[in-house]
C-alpha cells in the first residue's frame, strides 16, 4: 500500500472512531426547569403603571427554539408613546437558574438576568444588570408574582445601596 493511501485511511479510521462518541449522545431535552416556562405561554392584556402614569399593551410568550426558551414579544405604549420589547429566558443546567436578557425601544443596552422560581412556583425573581433612569448599568431586579393562572403581576425595581426602588410596574391578564 502506497504511503498516500495509508494515510488517507488512517485520516478517514481515524475521523470515524472520534465521531462514535458524539453519535452516541442524545441531544438535550427540555427539563423540568423549562415546564415551570410554560405558565407563562399565551397572549396577556397588560397594565403599566410607571410613575403613576397608567398605560396598555399586550404580551405574548411562546415556548421556542426546541422548548428551551420562552420568547416574549411586548407590544403598547409607555409614557403616551409606541414601545415595543423582546425578551428570551431559559434555564442554564450549568448555573442551574434561568437566565434571560431583555432589548426594547426605550434602549440601545441588552438587559441581562438571572434567577429563579420560589418552592411553590407562584414567585419567579431576577437581579442582573441594565440600564438605569441615568443611561448607566445599574443593579436591577423583577419580581413575577402569579396571582392564579391567568393573572400576574410584575415588579422592576433598581438596586441601590442594598435597597430595592421600584420603577414600575405592570398587571397582566392572560387573554381567553
Amino acid at each position: 500500500m502506497s504511503t498516500r493511501l495509508l494515510t488517507i485511511v488512517c485520516c478517514v479510521l481515524a475521523l470515524v472512531i472520534c465521531a462514535l462518541p458524539l453519535a452516541a449522545q442524545q441531544p438535550p431535552k427540555p427539563g423540568p426547569e423549562h415546564e415551570m416556562l410554560k405558565k407563562f405561554e399565551g397572549t396577556w392584556d397588560a397594565t403599566v403603571n410607571l410613575g403613576g402614569m397608567e398605560s396598555k399593551g399586550t404580551s405574548k410568550y411562546k415556548m421556542a427554539l426546541g422548548g428551551f426558551w420562552l420568547v416574549n414579544e411586548f407590544t403598547g405604549e409607555i409614557a403616551g408613546g409606541k414601545f415595543e420589547g423582546r425578551g428570551a429566558t431559559g434555564y442554564d443546567p450549568i448555573k442551574k437558574k434561568y437566565v434571560g436578557a431583555w432589548i426594547d425601544s426605550m434602549s440601545p443596552t441588552l438587559m441581562v438576568m438571572e434567577g429563579n422560581f420560589d418552592k411553590e412556583g407562584k414567585t419567579y425573581t431576577e437581579t442582573g444588570e441594565g440600564p438605569g433612569p441615568e443611561g448607566k448599568l445599574q443593579k436591577m431586579k423583577s419580581v413575577i408574582e402569579f396571582k392564579d393562572d391567568d393573572n400576574m403581576v410584575f415588579t422592576m425595581y433598581t438596586v441601590a445601596d442594598g435597597k430595592d426602588q421600584e420603577m414600575f410596574k405592570i398587571t397582566y391578564k392572560r387573554k381567553k
